[in-house]
This record gives structure tokens, sequence and C-alpha cells, in this order.
């Protein structure tokens, strides 16, 4: 994949803050996602106080979401833990990932947030800018914003709204358990990052795509390699 260059990486935590302001004018909140061939998750393993961290991106084909191809990077972290910039810190290593694939996503599932973030641009938003694809934020947590009671029942959710604005949904993809934020990335609206986060989720609270870079990133994605000719290539497969 293609990185574009937005900006330094090297930078100071109120230049940061800057360019996060800057570029969260930039995201396109009109969905470019039709039908996907291809579907992404990325995740990153690191310690808060760590200087190693594993990158991750895994490519998924649909419908099937079957894995087609991964790529992992262990790099050294520069920019140092701070709220709200996440994506200083993670983002060169899910770069260095993505740019090694030779499959290039239709679209993107980042575990982290989108414009659910105080300045409206968390790492699903970043990413997507920079990879100039489609992606969705969909965290574990809630950083910004409020919501009402959600129903128990898988695809149940609420607008997450903080002063006044709609940033994303708090959405039940398994039923009881959890809710995951959702919110628009880049190239998608809401309703659009909704329907297709419910459509990689296959039985578990987090959808495939993410799943699997999980496993990928802390080292426990087993592959085999993928016997005979396939339109994709010799790609990795999970077995």
């Amino acid at each position: 994949m293609r990185v574009e260059k937005l900006h330094d990486w090297q930078v100071s935590v109120p230049q940061a803050f800057d360019i996060q302001r800057r570029l969260a004018a930039q995201v396109s909140k009109v969905s470019q996602v039709a039908t996907p061939q291809f579907i992404a998750g990325v995740d990153i393993s690191a310690e808060r106080v760590g200087k190693m961290a594993t990158g991750a991106v895994v490519v998924l084909s649909y419908p099937e979401l079957e894995v087609v191809e991964v790529e992992v990077v262990n790099e050294r972290v520069t920019f140092p833990y701070i709220a709200g910039l996440l994506s200083f810190r993670e983002s060169p290593l899910v770069l260095a990932a993505c740019e090694r694939l030779t499959i290039t996503p239709d679209l993107i599932l980042v575990d982290g947030q989108g414009v659910a973030h105080p300045r409206r641009l968390g790492l699903a938003s970043h990413l997507g800018l920079l990879l100039d694809t489609p992606t969705i934020g969909c965290a574990k947590s809630r950083l910004c914003g409020s919501h009402q009671e959600i129903g128990p029942e898988p695809g149940s959710y609420a607008e997450l709204v903080d002063n006044g604005e709609v940033i994303g949904a708090a959405l039940r993809t398994k039923f009881d358990t959890s809710p995951l934020y959702v919110s628009i990335g880049h190239k998608v609206d809401l309703p659009t990052a909704i329907h297709w986060v419910l459509e990689c989720c296959r039985g578990h609270r987090i959808p495939e795509p993410l799943r699997y870079a999980h496993l990928a990133a802390g080292g426990n994605l087993k592959l085999e390699k993928r016997r005979g000719p396939a339109e994709m290539g010799e790609q990795g497969r999970l077995f």
C-alpha cells in the first residue's frame, strides 16, 4: 500500500495537537464503501513504558472472512504514551506493515477511535488519511462522549454524543456483552461503519479482521501456505 506523507513524525506534543486539528478537517464522512473484496484489520501490541512494539495488519477475503495475507512489523517506538495522541506512537508501525502488503484492502477496521476523539482525529481517522482508504474506528473503550442504555441483543446501539455532536455509536456485537465504540474513520458514514462491523462479527464480540490482527500482533496467529494456484497468489492462510 502507498502511504501519503502528510506530516513529520518527530514532533512535539503541541505540534501533534495542531496536526490533529488540521487533519480532522480533511476527514471524509461520505461513504466510499460498496461491497469490499478484501477487509483488513490492524492492531498494535506494546507496553506503555516499553521501547519495542509490534504492528500487524491482516487482510481477509469477503464474504468468507478467510485470512489471505498477514504482515507484522516489530520496531522501536519513539513517541511517548499520551492519551489522545496514541496515533503518533502507533501509526508508524501500522503504516510500515501496510506498506508490505501485496493485496490492497478495500476497507480497514482499526482497533482504536476514529472521530470519537476529543480533536476528532483518532488512530482510525489518522490512518485513513495517510493510506487514502476507507477506515472504521472500532474501540473497546470510550474516549469521550456519552450514550443512552443499549439493548442486550446484537445489533442494538445508541448514538455516542459529545458536546451535542454525534461522534459514533456504542454497538452491541454479541448478546449481553460490553459494547464496542464504533466511529467514522475516513471515507465512511456512521450507518456504513455500523453495518460492516456487524457484518464482520462471526460469533465473537470483536469483528474477525481485528480478532485476527490482535492474534498476529501478539504472535499467536498460526498460518500455513496456501497450496496450489490461486488468484490472490501464495498467501498465508489460517488453519
